[in-house]
């Protein structure tokens, strides 16, 4: 056999998707509400990947017919999620990012590889990614994807947004909102983007002094320039379900049954501090990203307003413990800690705090001290299981993969980010931004399993 061939891609065209009929006709600015500007001004890419299906009647194969059909359902779902069209602009009073709502489009790139699609390297994301070979992303939109052929006949889709559009729950909306479209089916989400409705500070701004801790205002030149004292490595993880029922098992102890993420998080953290500098550092923290909506503005018997509010409504929650403590604790002693940590954070208060808080110290941008390298070894884990995988059809078939990561160079935590397999057997996949020794004792173990080709059934 024959060396494979280097991953090349070439880009052949660039073109500009506007809305067919958007909702709002005349261009206006859409302010940001204060979570937004927590968000960190991070590119969040999505990257999907659809195998051919030549046995499939309903699967289009030709290039052409896909990019016409992906564009044509794109333009008519930005009729309702606009903002997506638009441009970030900052303000000229308090230099603070805003959406101006002007119809600008969404770039699309359209590029070919050399390879088959079972030859590219899920597991080594920096080699996958480098030179933006399946990301090549544009300062100017907000949001911009990139469809890439293979040679095999798949497909892989790339979707970038900047992180001030919104969070995870409002991409996955939107990009569900997009494959019913594509599939002329009923659309299962009414976008709300009145950002200042939900999420408006009190008076007078109140918060607890905790948060002062927690989070400090930054400059998007200090987002650029996180310290990093650590190289950091992207890799691709398989998790079975066996495995994590297994960790949920050991962590549920006492009568108390832990989830799943609080079950993985603790193993998690238990294999991170035989890989930290134990010298230099005596302490070890582990945070979770917490979805605010289910926790605000809850009434009983009644359906959250903010279900399909589109924006960012995240915070971070943090524990802190020993060394010695988490090397000697059982996957349940450090599941308790994980749960008390994430349970500080899941309610309204915090948020209205955190909400309150930001007002305070307004104009500008804010993150959490930890992210940006203040806050000594730490990795941060974001639990996407109802982000859409399987589900995402756009009329060519369902993905063998939907994943998430960062192309951005510099942050100041590890990271993990999990999603539900498209299998749809309860096994999940984790991307993850990692040092180099975390990544090899988590390969140490059966858990963690660098995802295969065989893994994806390609």
């Amino acid at each position: 056999m024959g060396a494979k061939a280097d991953f090349e891609v070439n880009f052949t065209t660039k073109f500009i998707v506007k809305p067919t009929n958007p909702m709002v006709d005349h261009p206006h600015i859409l302010s940001l509400s204060n979570l937004d500007l927590l968000s960190g001004r991070f590119p969040v890419s999505y990257f999907y990947f659809y195998p051919n299906k030549p046995h499939d009647l309903h699967a289009a194969t030709d290039f052409s017919s896909i990019i016409e059909s992906l564009s044509t359902s794109l333009a008519s779902t930005l009729d309702s999620y606009y903002p997506f069209a638009g441009r970030i602009v900052p303000n000229q009073h308090t230099n603070e990012p805003e959406i101006m709502c002007d119809n600008s489009g969404v770039l699309v790139v359209e590029a070919h590889a050399n390879i088959p699609l079972k030859e590219l390297n899920f597991y080594d994301l920096d080699q996958s990614l480098q030179s933006n070979k399946l990301a090549s992303i544009s300062p100017d939109f907000p949001f911009q994807i990139q469809v890439t052929f293979y040679t095999c006949g798949g497909v892989s889709i790339t979707f970038t947004f900047d992180h001030a559009l919104g969070d995870a729950t409002s991409f996955g909306k939107f990009l569900l909102s997009w494959s019913e479209i594509a599939r002329k089916k009923p659309v299962s989400c009414v976008p709300d983007h009145r950002r200042n409705l939900h999420l408006r500070a009190r008076c007078p701004p109140s918060y607890h002094s905790s948060l002062d801790q927690s989070f400090v205002k930054c400059t998007m030149e200090e987002i650029m320039n996180i310290p990093t004292a650590k190289t950091l490595i992207k890799r691709l993880y398989y998790i079975e379900d066996s495995s994590i029922k297994h960790l949920q098992s050991l962590a549920s102890r006492n009568g108390k049954k832990r989830t799943k993420i609080e079950a993985v998080s603790a193993y998690v953290w238990k294999t991170m501090v035989t890989a930290i500098d134990t010298k230099s550092h005596g302490m070890c923290k582990m945070g979770w990203l917490v979805d605010g909506r289910s926790r605000m503005h809850k009434k009983e018997n009644q359906i959250n307003p903010m279900s399909n509010y589109i924006g960012n409504v995240l915070s971070l929650a943090f524990g802190e413990a020993s060394v010695g403590d988490l090397k000697q604790g059982s996957i349940s002693d450090v599941a308790s800690i994980v749960g008390e940590a994430i349970s500080k954070v899941t309610n309204e208060e915090h948020f209205l705090d955190l909400i309150d808080w930001i007002e305070c110290h307004r104009p500008g941008l804010m993150l959490s001290k930890v992210v940006l390298g203040q806050g000594g070894p730490a990795l941060v884990l974001s639990s996407g299981r109802k982000f859409p995988v399987a589900e995402l059809d756009f009329g060519f078939g369902s993905p063998v993969l939907g994943t998430v990561c960062s192309t951005i160079e510099r942050i100041g935590v590890a990271y993990m980010n999990q999603r539900s397999s498209a299998k749809g057997d309860g096994s999940w996949t984790v991307s993850s931004i990692l040092w180099p020794e975390l990544a090899a004792a988590l390969e140490s173990d059966s858990i963690f399993q660098p995802i295969t080709t065989t893994h994806l059934q390609l």
